[in-house]
């Protein structure tokens, strides 16, 4: 079946779209969560917890990028994927641009809110950005996205003799 991603481009009041490099200390932003249904049931009655690890540590796994959060779980079935989209605060950001970067699972200790990995510096094999939350608390649920199926176009060919 061929599904696609669709989002709306309206953004809540105060929220800053991407268009820079990287997040910035202190704004807030519209990310994306991929997860599955049973998952993103769990996330809407319950909130975000943090994970147990995971290439930036601990922490909610996030990107500003609707591309990147679509493809989440990786290996299950897109039918069954939900993309939550959420309203989040970053505090302090440290940027994450290389494997075995000092600070790379240990950004919440020295500080920093948010860990961001650039897009296409290496680290994620889309070459999509990520993000890495600290506390479940700067994060606001907006809304739930899931595919939805393409309309197939039929074209006819006739022959005009």
């Amino acid at each position: 079946m061929n599904i696609k991603w669709a989002e709306n481009n309206n953004l809540p009041s105060g929220v800053v779209r991407v268009e820079g490099p990287g997040p910035e200390d202190d704004k807030i932003y519209v990310m994306y969560h991929g997860t599955t249904s049973a998952n993103a049931r769990s996330i809407l009655a319950s909130g975000f917890r943090r994970s147990s690890g995971g290439m930036l540590g601990r922490g909610v796994y996030l990107s500003r990028d609707l591309e990147k959060a679509s493809r989440y779980p990786i290996d299950h079935p897109e039918d069954d994927r939900v993309v939550i989209k959420v309203r989040v605060n970053v505090g302090k950001v440290k940027a994450i641009n290389r494997q075995n970067h000092p600070l790379q699972k240990t950004w919440h200790d020295h500080g920093y809110d948010t860990a961001w990995v650039p897009p296409n510096c290496g680290m994620v094999k889309s070459g999509l950005e990520e993000n890495c939350v600290w506390d479940p608390e700067r994060i606001t649920i907006i809304d739930t996205i899931k595919p939805k199926p393409i309309q197939a176009v039929v074209f006819s060919i006739c022959s005009f003799t």
